[in-house]
């Protein structure tokens, strides 16, 4: 086993130890430096130091939970959790077409139309709003394992032009950014920026996120491996894994997260009950929406309706009219691949 596989495998973080770093606002990790203390105060327009205050503050469990939180909504988390100074955002419908990072734009849907999931809308003509979808239990499996992604995957499919409304953008470049010497080694770096999904934990993978490997090295299960210099030749093999979903099953039957086959009703903001016509009649009734004013679309889910629904998932709670009734229109389209998204202002 190599010297860095065994400093992984018995030392817990990312960083080396007693490394210090300077954190802004908006999570950007940099090294400390003058230079970096100087970019900063300038950027404020700091120009005595009598105006600076330093603190100390205890942060409790709780407080890393809400910043936690916070990143997905706020460029400003540290000042809202830690000083409470001002009040958590709460996620807005934003229009998605602009955070479509442009490289998912240009790689299009290349599955067949019979590898696609289909699902049919009941839609509000007049609210231009989906209302909720009747789907089967391999849309509901997808939607399921959005709770089995790993963030910095998710990240890196979206690009570095990806402006969610929060700050994991700023978080995610800045581990890219950083020097070797601060990170325990290249391995962990890789770990954070490329993280992969544990085997048979996406199904249907409509968002093409790569699967982990693992390896049986010197007694140890090693996963993520991907630089197979990490893995000693001499006393190390690949290992297939089994899916623990599908201890006792066998077939297609075994795959995803329900008992298949079923039919479920989702609500606009991902609210998945088996289907029902007085659930269905219920949620018409707390939308206030007439009978004679829905549709009922039938739709298919590929790889970019499955990045518009995760996205949409981010930033409101109505995923399903944003991933399916937003969607830009060919001229609008061609701008977005055109021209790359202006990302919001940064705030340290």
């Amino acid at each position: 086993m190599s010297s860095e596989m065994n400093h992984f495998i018995h030392d817990g973080g990312f960083v080396k130890e007693r490394s210090r770093f300077i954190v802004t606002d908006n999570l950007q990790v940099l090294p400390p430096s003058i230079q970096s203390t100087l970019s900063l105060f300038t950027k404020f327009g700091v120009v005595d130091r009598n105006s600076i205050e330093e603190m100390a503050i205890n942060v409790a469990v709780d407080d890393l939970l809400h910043l936690l939180m916070c990143t997905f909504v706020s460029k400003t988390p540290l000042t809202k959790i830690l000083l409470k100074q001002e009040p958590v955002p709460e996620p807005s419908n934003t229009n998605i077409n602009g955070i479509i990072h442009v490289e998912i734009q240009k790689a299009g849907d290349n599955l067949n139309e019979e590898d696609k999931i289909s699902i049919k809308l009941v839609v509000c003509k007049s609210k231009k709003m989906v209302c909720y979808a009747e789907a089967g239990d391999d849309f509901v499996s997808f939607l399921l394992s959005f709770l089995t992604l790993p963030l910095g995957s998710v990240l890196k499919k979206m690009g570095n032009s990806s402006s969610l409304k929060g700050c994991t953008d700023q978080l995610y470049i800045s581990v890219q950014d950083l020097e070797e010497q601060y990170l325990k080694s290249n391995y962990h770096k890789e770990l954070l920026v490329d993280p992969k999904l544990v085997p048979g934990f996406c199904y249907p993978n409509l968002l093409g996120i790569e699967e982990a490997s693992y390896s049986w090295t010197g007694g140890v299960i090693f996963g993520y491996a991907t630089d197979s210099s990490l893995i000693s030749s001499d006393n190390s093999c690949q290992l297939e894994v089994k899916d623990p979903k599908s201890q006792y099953l066998e077939g297609k039957s075994a795959r995803g997260f329900l008992k298949g086959p079923g039919m479920f009703i989702v609500t606009d903001n991902l609210i998945i009950r088996p289907i029902s016509q007085v659930f269905g009649l219920s949620v018409l009734n707390q939308l206030n929406v007439p009978f004679n004013d829905i549709e009922v679309q039938s739709v298919h889910v590929g790889s970019e309706e499955a990045w518009r629904i995760l996205i949409a998932s981010f930033l409101g709670n109505s995923a399903l009219t944003n991933a399916f009734l937003k969607k830009p229109k060919p001229e609008q389209e061609d701008v977005l691949l055109k021209e790359p998204i202006q990302e919001q202002e940064q705030y340290c």
